[in-house]
């Protein structure tokens, strides 16, 4: 009985503890320089802007999905085994 109290307690407070976290503009530590300005920009970016993810690295996708059964076209590699 006193073991799952403690545990009950202690996983309690653990989200307590989790749940108050404080969110802030992010800064530079006061020993930090920023990183280099990137070629071809005149402005340094902000940390908003580094965070933000390219486009490459997640394509929108533009290919529509089937919504339902479709004949397929012949396909003229699709060939049978060789003996």
């Amino acid at each position: 009985m006193k073991l799952s109290r403690t545990i009950l307690l202690g996983t309690l407070g653990a989200l307590a503890l989790a749940g108050c976290g404080n969110k802030a503009e992010l800064k530079l530590a006061p020993d930090q320089t920023p990183p280099p300005i990137p070629y071809g920009r005149e402005v340094q970016p902000g940390a908003d802007d580094l965070l933000k993810t390219p486009a490459q690295a997640a394509p929108a996708r533009n290919v529509e999905p089937r919504r339902r059964s479709q004949d397929r076209e012949d396909d003229p590699f699709d060939l049978p085994p060789e003996d």
